[in-house]
C-alpha cells in the first residue's frame, strides 16, 4: 500500500468514515513482512497475546502496528491493552476474521426472495475456528460508514466499524468475545451529508424496556415447545368448516397487578387462558405485541418487527404464552402492522440518512392521519423485511395467524388524501400496484412456509376478492373483517326501537354480499374508543333496554354467517370506553345485568361451537336461508342456519314489544324446542319466551315453507330453535 493511500485510509478510520476497515486494520502482508495494525482509542500499550509481541504506536495517533516475519502471528490472534483508568483487556481482533455472511443469502435478500432474512441479519451468536462472539448484519446502502456500538465499547463508533459487502448494501462485523444479552445499536454515517444516526437494529429479537431503545443480542432460544399435537392438527384443519370465536385482547390493560403494574407473559398465560376457556372462545387475538416505544399507540406504531415487547417479559416467556394457549386448545392470532411505521429517531425512519424503508415523496411516504411513514413496497429489501417478519412470528413463535392492519391504507394511493395530495400509479389510477404485489407475495409465502395459518385482512372498502386465491386475481387472504356489517348493524342498533322499522334494510343488506368473501364479524377495540362510547352505551333506552339490546345484538352476531370477534370488556358490558392505560372495569361483574351478559356470551360461544349448523357453511349460501327478511313493521328477522344434516332457526325481535302468536315458516313437521333465549332470566331478561313448551309444527304453509310455528317473541331479544 502506498504511503499516501495508507495515510488517507488511516485518516478515514480516525474520523470514522471508512467503508472497509479490514483494508487497513488486522493482519496483512506488506513488503514480504507480516503487519498487524489496530486502532484502539485511549489505549496506552498494546500486545499480541500469542508471543507477547508489543505493537508500536504510530506517533500522534491511536494506531498501533507490529511488523515481523511471516507466520509469527496466528490467524486468530488476541490483543491485550489497557485504556487509561481501566483494567487490562484481552480480546480477539475483530479484523482478523474473514467475511461470514453467505453470498447466496445476500443475493436472495437483494432479490426480495429471502423468507428467513432474520436468520442472517441482526445480531446472532456465532463461532469461527473455536472463537465465539456475535455476528452483526444490517442493511444500510447509503451509509459511508456503519459501526456497532454498545456497552462493550462504551458506545464509541470509532471502535467497531463494519465492512460493506459489495453492492448489496449490507454491512457485517463479527465481534469476538462479547457476551449474549449485550446492549447495542448501529451508528450510521450518511455518505452524502455526513450526518450520523444512532439506530436500533431492525432485525433485533429483543429490546430494552421503553423508554430505553437499545437492541439486545440474545441467545438462540432453548424453549422446549410442548404443542406438537396442536401444530400437527393446524396443518390439516378444515378451518372454513370449524367454529372460530375470537377474544381480542390488549395485554397491557386486560388485567394488571395490585400496584397497577403490567403482568408478565407467564402470569397472563395462566389467567387469560383460564378466562377464555371459561368463556368458550376458540382464539385469542393480541393487539400488537411487536416492540413499540409509545404505550398509547397500543402497539400499532411498531419499531421492533421481530421482537415481542419487553414490557411483559422475554421472547422465551412469550413463547411460553403461546405454547400454554395451544396446550389448552386456544389459538393465538397476532395483530401485525405492515402498513406504516413511526418517525422515532431510533427506528426505521431515514434509517441510513435517506428514505430507505419509506418513500422520499411525502405524498407517497407519509400517513398524515397517523403521523407515520409508509413502506416503499417496490423495494425488494423492504418487502423482504416485512415478509420475513410475518414468517418469523408464525414459525419461531408458533402464532396461528396474522390480522393484517389497515390494508385499505396500503392498497389505495389516495387513502385519506385530498386532490393533489397523492400521486397516481403509472396508469393514472389510485391503486397502489406495488403494495398489491407485496400483499400477494406475502400471502403466497406465508401459506407455503406455514400451511394452516390464517391471514386475516382488516380491509374496510369493497375491494374485490380480498379473501380469494391469488391465482384467481385475489389478494390471497383467508378472511376479511366485515366492516360493512359492523357499521350497518351498529348504526341500526343505535336507533330507538320505534324508528327501526325505517332502517330494516341495514340489517338485511349484509346478506346481499355475505358470501362474496370469507368474512369475520368484528366488534373490535376500534368501536369502543375515541368518543364512540362503549358497546353498552351505543344503544338506546334505559339501563334494562340497553342490556337487552346488547344481548339481542350478540345473539344476532353469533347466528349470522361469519366467524366472530369480540374485544375484551365487551363481553360483560364495560360501561366506559376502553382506556389502554388502566385495567378493565372488572368490578361491574358485581352487578346482575353484567353477570347475565357475560353468561349469555359464554352460552352463545358454547351453542356456536356445539352446533355445526351455525359454523359449517359460514362462507357458503348452503348455510343460510331467510325465513322472513321483510317484517320491517315489527322489526323482526327470522332465518335458518344449516349444516349438511341439521338446521337451527333464529328469530330476533328488535323492539321492546313482546309478540305472542307470531308465526314463522319451518321446513319440516315435528316438535321444535327453544335452545337459547337472550331474554332468559339468568341473563337479566324478562324471562318471556317459549321455555320448555312443545312447539309442534302446524301443517300451515307459511313464508314459502310447508309448515309453520306459532311463537312467543320476547322483547329486544333473540331466540334459537331446533327440531327435536
Amino acid at each position: 500500500m502506498q504511503d499516501h493511500q495508507r495515510q488517507t485510509e488511516l485518516e478515514q478510520i480516525v474520523h470514522a468514515r471508512h467503508h472497509d476497515p479490514f483494508n487497513i486494520l488486522g493482519k496483512h502482508v506488506e513488503h514480504g513482512k507480516e503487519l498487524v495494525r489496530a486502532f484502539l482509542p485511549g489505549a496506552e500499550q498494546v500486545f499480541i497475546a500469542e508471543g507477547n509481541l508489543q505493537l508500536e504506536r504510530i506517533a500522534g495517533t491511536d494506531f498501533f502496528e507490529w511488523r515481523g516475519d511471516a507466520g509469527t502471528v496466528p490467524d486468530r490472534y488476541r490483543l491485550i491493552w489497557r485504556e487509561q483508568g481501566h483494567r487490562e483487556r484481552i480480546a480477539h481482533d475483530p479484523y482478523s476474521f474473514p467475511p461470514q455472511l453467505q453470498d447466496f443469502d445476500l443475493h436472495l435478500f437483494g432479490e426480495g426472495k429471502h423468507r428467513h432474512a432474520y436468520r442472517f441479519l441482526g445480531a446472532h451468536l456465532h463461532e469461527i475456528d473455536g472463537v465465539t462472539g456475535v455476528l452483526f448484519g444490517v442493511w444500510a446502502p447509503n451509509a459511508e460508514r456503519v459501526s456497532v456500538v454498545g456497552e462493550f465499547n462504551q458506545w464509541d463508533g470509532r471502535q467497531h466499524p463494519m465492512r460493506v459487502r459489495g453492492g448489496s448494501g449490507i454491512w457485517e462485523l463479527f465481534i469476538p468475545d462479547i457476551e449474549p444479552d449485550c446492549l447495542y445499536k448501529y451508528e450510521i454515517r450518511n455518505r452524502h451529508s455526513g450526518e450520523i444516526f444512532l439506530k436500533s437494529d431492525p432485525y433485533a429479537q429483543a429490546f430494552e424496556v421503553r423508554p430505553q431503545t437499545a437492541s439486545i443480542c440474545i441467545k438462540p432460544s432453548s424453549y422446549a415447545w410442548q404443542d406438537q399435537g396442536w401444530m400437527e392438527r393446524r396443518c390439516s384443519l378444515e378451518w372454513q368448516h370449524a367454529p372460530m370465536s375470537v377474544y381480542e385482547v390488549h395485554l397491557g390493560s386486560w388485567r394488571r397487578g395490585p400496584e397497577g403494574e403490567f403482568l408478565d407473559y407467564r402470569s397472563l398465560a395462566e389467567s387469560l387462558v383460564s378466562y377464555v376457556k371459561e368463556m368458550g372462545f376458540t382464539h385469542i387475538e393480541l393487539l400488537p405485541v411487536t416492540e413499540h416505544p409509545y404505550d398509547p399507540s397500543w402497539g400499532y406504531q411498531t419499531t421492533g418487527y421481530y421482537a415481542p415487547t419487553s414490557r411483559f417479559g422475554t421472547p422465551d416467556e412469550f413463547r411460553f404464552f403461546v405454547d400454554y394457549c395451544h396446550r389448552n386448545e386456544i389459538g393465538v392470532l397476532l395483530d401485525w402492522v405492515p402498513a406504516h411505521f413511526p418517525k422515532d429517531a431510533h427506528g426505521l425512519a431515514r434509517f441510513d440518512g435517506t428514505a430507505l424503508y419509506e418513500h422520499e415523496d411525502p405524498r407517497l411516504g407519509e400517513h398524515l392521519d397517523w403521523s407515520t411513514l409508509i413502506y416503499n413496497y417496490g423495494r425488494n429489501e423492504v418487502k423482504n423485511f416485512l415478509i420475513s417478519s410475518a414468517i418469523y412470528w408464525l414459525e419461531e413463535m408458533h402464532i396461528d395467524g396474522l390480522r393484517v392492519d389497515a390494508v385499505a391504507s396500503m392498497i389505495y394511493l389516495d387513502y385519506s388524501r385530498e386532490e393533489g395530495e397523492w400521486v397516481p400509479n403509472q396508469y393514472g389510477g389510485r391503486e397502489n400496484l406495488e403494495a398489491l404485489d407485496f400483499i400477494r407475495e406475502l400471502n403466497i409465502a406465508v401459506h407455503e412456509e406455514q400451511p394452516g395459518v390464517l391471514m386475516i385482512a382488516e380491509e374496510s372498502t369493497s375491494w374485490p376478492q380480498v379473501s380469494r386465491p391469488t391465482w384467481t386475481g385475489g389478494l390471497g387472504f383467508d378472511m376479511k373483517w366485515n366492516m360493512g356489517w359492523m357499521n350497518d348493524t351498529l348504526s341500526y342498533m343505535a336507533n330507538e326501537p320505534i324508528h327501526r322499522n325505517y332502517h330494516h334494510g341495514m340489517l338485511t343488506f349484509s346478506m346481499l354480499y355475505a358470501f362474496t368473501e370469507n368474512f369475520l364479524l368484528p366488534f373490535s377495540h376500534d368501536e369502543v374508543v375515541h368518543g364512540k362510547s362503549s358497546m353498552l352505551n351505543k344503544l338506546p333506552g334505559d339501563e334494562w333496554q340497553r342490556f337487552a339490546n346488547l344481548r339481542a345484538l350478540y345473539t344476532y352476531m353469533f347466528c349470522h354467517p361469519g366467524k366472530k370477534l369480540l374485544f375484551m370488556g365487551t363481553e360483560f358490558a364495560q360501561g366506559q370506553e376502553w382506556i389502554s392505560s388502566q385495567t378493565l372495569d372488572w368490578y361491574v361483574l358485581d352487578y346482575p345485568l353484567h353477570q347475565g351478559l357475560r353468561l349469555l356470551v359464554s352460552d352463545l360461544n358454547t351453542l356456536y361451537r356445539n352446533t355445526p349448523a351455525l359454523y359449517h357453511f359460514e362462507f357458503d349460501w348452503r348455510g343460510f336461508e331467510w325465513i322472513d327478511c321483510h317484517d320491517s313493521e315489527n322489526s323482526v328477522l327470522s332465518f335458518l342456519r344449516r349444516s349438511e344434516d341439521e338446521y337451527v332457526i333464529t328469530v330476533i325481535n328488535f323492539t321492546p314489544v313482546p309478540r305472542y302468536g307470531y308465526r314463522i315458516g319451518v321446513p319440516q313437521a315435528g316438535e321444535y324446542h327453544e335452545i337459547l333465549n337472550s331474554d332468559a332470566g339468568c341473563y337479566g331478561g324478562s324471562n318471556i319466551g317459549n321455555g320448555d313448551k312443545h312447539l309442534a309444527a302446524d301443517e300451515i304453509p307459511w313464508m314459502n315453507q310447508s309448515y309453520s310455528l306459532s311463537l312467543t317473541l320476547p322483547p329486544l331479544a333473540g331466540i334459537v330453535l331446533q327440531l327435536k
